[in-house]
């Protein structure tokens, strides 16, 4: 058989090879779609910057120094640690101030996220959105060492006395919903406050996550003691989860990344180093 010439064949095979990468992106376009949790196209307030919110002043042991962009403190560090497995650095992240009880109220937000012991309930989740939990608490019960609070051994014995929590918190749910005080408690502008009350004996013992109360009965207030501690909610776990505006797209990218930090160990870590004395507080049951 006679061949042909290579001035024939040439154009042909061209065009079959010109026609293949047409077919291909026409059937397998979708597979180029950009990730929306990598850097650069992670859905944030400011391009290059992970803007995040918490209270002022921010306590310890979640913050220390009152100052969150140091890195210190439980939350602090967490917070650093998503923002790494995120792909930014240290110094593109911006702090900004957010009033507790302001958190979740309905609306647009100026952060990405909000870090700042705030307990995922429904009634918060129909407004604003949550990470998943990055720490299980539970309420602990602060009443000066020579109080008759301090003698309780169970919730039904809480109930005859005064007590008081900060507004909008779950300390302050759980006094109404689970201890069900014979008196209306006391609500306090924030921790500063309730901790002052107690001091000059306008109620008998306040509420505050556990280590929170750990911190202060060790250190602002040392003539004070846990009685006890206690899950708000029917024994379920409390947990503490970052919160964004309701149907931010950098949930699952947050999600991701403290799955992460939990599966490498750094989460625990991070525990271990800042809430490490969070142990044998009685149960108050």
């Amino acid at each position: 058989m006679r061949r042909l010439p290579a001035l024939l064949v040439t154009p042909l095979l061209l065009a079959a090879v010109a026609c293949a990468p047409q077919e291909e992106e026409s059937d397998g376009g979708s597979s180029t779609a950009a990730d929306p949790c990598a850097p650069g196209e992670l859905p944030v307030k400011q391009e290059g910057t992970l803007t995040i919110g918490t209270d002022s002043p921010a306590y310890e042991p979640w913050f220390v120094n009152n100052d969150p962009a140091n890195g210190e403190g439980f939350e602090s560090a967490v917070a650093y640690a998503v923002a790494e497995e995120l792909g930014f650095e240290a110094k593109d992240v911006d702090w900004v101030k957010v009033r507790f009880n302001n958190s979740y109220k309905p609306g647009p937000k100026d952060f990405d996220f909000d870090i700042n012991q705030i307990s995922i309930t429904p009634e918060r989740e129909e407004v604003v959105d949550f990470s998943d939990g990055y720490y299980s608490a539970a309420q602990g019960v602060i009443a000066l060492k020579k109080s008759p609070v301090a003698e309780a051994g169970s919730v039904a014995e809480l109930a005859d006395f005064k007590l008081g929590a900060q507004t909008g918190t779950t300390s302050l749910t759980a006094i109404r919903d689970v201890i069900q005080p014979s008196e209306e408690p006391l609500v306090f502008t924030d921790t500063n406050a309730a901790k002052q009350a107690l001091l000059n004996g306008q109620v008998d013992a306040i509420l505050a996550d556990v280590p929170t109360a750990f911190y202060i009965t060790a250190v602002e207030i040392p003539e004070a003691s846990i009685v006890g501690q206690f899950q708000p909610e029917t024994g379920e776990q409390e947990e503490f989860g970052m919160l964004f505006e309701k149907g931010s797209d950098l949930v699952p990218c947050v999600n991701e990344a403290l799955a992460t930090l939990r599966d490498n160990g750094k989460l625990a870590e991070i525990e271990q180093q800042w809430l490490s004395d969070v142990v044998d507080v009685p149960v108050l049951e």
